[in-house]
């Protein structure tokens, strides 16, 4: 077992802190102390970005004191992979779900380009949102979590990264073999970025709909990668 430390958990577009709602319990009976960043993003600001949330990911880490973990869901993948290299104290990244980008890369690079209008200013969560994103979560949480999706900015989608951290930083990817939202040729190619690829069954939401299988598969990932040091 690893010495439990500080989890820090990065959302992804459209979705806030509250996601993990049914998630930190079960990381806490396992002995994790838990920390949540909330990505300007999706504050429904057009004008912040990436390399804001990437501004907001390392200050908070920056902020902590001794070894952090950081889980990053979909979109929150990016501003990690932008800035956990630059703080010491992150030893380990998990990417759920998640973009594992290149230096030089944006969310919409590998898809040939912005699939929302080019002069979009904001980005509205995919629909029907339930079958993209909680298709398997019980109902009241899909119904909940849908009722407090927020505006997601276009930028966010389409500044480059100047890092990609997980080249540096011991990193796993844990594969929703059920996802509706995140395009596969995403996940073919991340398959061979991760030191550790691990699979749940069902949907992008895991934290929602498989919470304690999924705290349970976190352990077992992070137990198997080395620390940075």
């Amino acid at each position: 077992m690893v010495n439990k430390e500080t989890l820090v958990l990065v959302h992804g577009a459209w979705h806030g802190p509250s996601c993990w709602d049914r998630l930190v319990p079960e990381l806490e009976e396992r002995g994790w102390a838990t920390s949540t960043v909330d990505l300007p993003s999706t504050s429904g600001d057009p004008r912040a970005g990436m390399y804001d949330d990437a501004r907001a990911v390392r200050d908070h880490l920056r902020a902590l004191e001794g070894p952090v973990t950081v889980l990053a869901h979909s979109y929150g993948g990016v501003p990690v992979t932008e800035v956990a290299e630059t703080v010491p104290n992150v030893r380990r990244l998990v990417y759920l779900a998640a973009h594992m980008l290149e230096a030089g890369e944006a969310v919409v690079t590998p898809v040939g380009g912005p699939w929302f209008p080019q002069d979009a200013e904001l980005v509205p969560a995919p629909e029907p949102p339930v079958e993209a994103l909680y298709h398997d979560v019980p109902a009241r949480w899909a119904e909940a979590a849908v009722a407090r999706l927020r505006p997601q900015s276009a930028r966010a989608f389409t500044e480059q990264q100047t890092r990609a951290s997980w080249r540096t930083v011991p990193s796993a990817l844990i594969v929703c073999d059920d996802d509706r939202s995140m395009p596969e040729l995403f996940i073919k190619r991340q398959l061979t970025m991760a030191e550790v690829v691990r699979h749940l069954p069902g949907s992008h939401s895991p934290f929602l709909s498989r919470p304690g299988e999924l705290a349970g598969l976190i352990d077992e990932v992070t137990e198997a990668l080395p620390a940075r040091r």
